[in-house]
């Protein structure tokens, strides 16, 4: 029987050049996506998932990212004083609980998979899983959000899980991709994976979109520091290592994921959470309904 996933780590130590000048002074992962962080979204998406520890793996200028998952006793007392309630229950919902978090450094940018090493001790001898926060997601049909659906194939096959998104045939040059063995339909056999092949190779169009459940087996391959793509030390060329010993599956996530790391994306993740939103979305629908009338 596959091990509960209780621990989860978000790798935030990335500058967030593509949306630069915002993230000059304020870290990309606390840009706000209607009235809620980027990581927020995704420490939320998490949470309904069942994760009970998040894992932060930070760089310099991050500090803000701790404070935000800490009290803040200024503002919750001034909450109390005016009579703020519904502020501050929301507030306070949000928080995780004492112990629940955990940051540690990753001192120099090295990559993806030097991040999740990084977190190593913390996560210890237990599967884990891993949410890059750029990308937050909406549900589906299914109902459920995309680190959900990604626990339930584990619950069921168990090894690692990777999520997947379609994208075009001719972008699969600029993503990890995934190769499809047994197929069972929302979910599948990864036969292989490859990190940005080279244009008109790609075994599938099948892109790696950013939710993980790993074996801790992968810190040892990570440790060797071996470097791929861009000089850095990726994680996807641990994962391939990792599958000569281990299963890998792979969830159509059926939801919608948006990329906040890019301009474009971080805009419609803010149309697509304010109209997903009943106490926002029919104002907001109708302010939308003006503006694209001037298009």
């Amino acid at each position: 029987m596959a091990k509960r996933i209780r621990k989860a780590v978000f790798p935030v130590a990335g500058l967030g050049t593509r949306v630069l000048p915002a993230t000059k002074t304020v870290p990309k992962e606390m840009l706000t996506v209607v009235d809620r962080p980027v990581l927020q979204h995704a420490v939320e998406e998490a949470r309904e998932a069942g994760i009970e520890h998040f894992v932060f793996v930070t760089g310099r200028n991050k500090a803000v990212i701790e404070d935000h998952f800490d009290m803040a006793y200024e503002l919750e007392d001034t909450l109390k004083r005016r009579n703020k309630t519904k502020e501050l229950e929301e507030l306070m919902r949000d928080l995780p609980a004492a112990g629940a978090t955990s940051f540690t450094r990753q001192q120099a940018p090295l990559g993806l998979g030097h991040a999740i090493w990084c977190a190593r001790d913390i996560i210890g001898d237990e599967p884990f899983a891993v949410l890059l926060p750029d990308m937050i997601t909406l549900p589906g049909g299914r109902g459920s959000r995309c680190l959900q659906q990604c626990i339930d194939t584990h619950a069921r096959h168990g090894g690692n899980v990777i999520a997947v998104e379609e994208c075009a045939p001719e972008d699969a040059h600029m993503y990890g991709i995934v190769s499809v063995g047994r197929d069972f339909g929302h979910d599948f056999e990864i036969k292989g994976m490859v990190e940005k092949p080279p244009k008109g190779t790609a075994p599938s169009n099948l892109i790696i979109s950013g939710r993980y459940i790993l074996q801790p087996d992968i810190f040892s391959i990570l440790e060797k520091g071996e470097k791929g793509a861009g000089g850095e030390i990726q994680l996807t060329d641990g994962m391939i290592h990792l599958q000569k010993s281990q299963p890998f599956h792979g969830v159509r996530f059926d939801g919608k994921t948006y990329d906040t790391g890019s301009k474009i994306g971080f805009l419609a993740a803010n149309v697509a959470f304010a109209l997903a939103r009943p106490d926002i979305a029919p104002g907001f629908r109708a302010e939308l309904k003006r503006i694209v009338g001037t298009l």
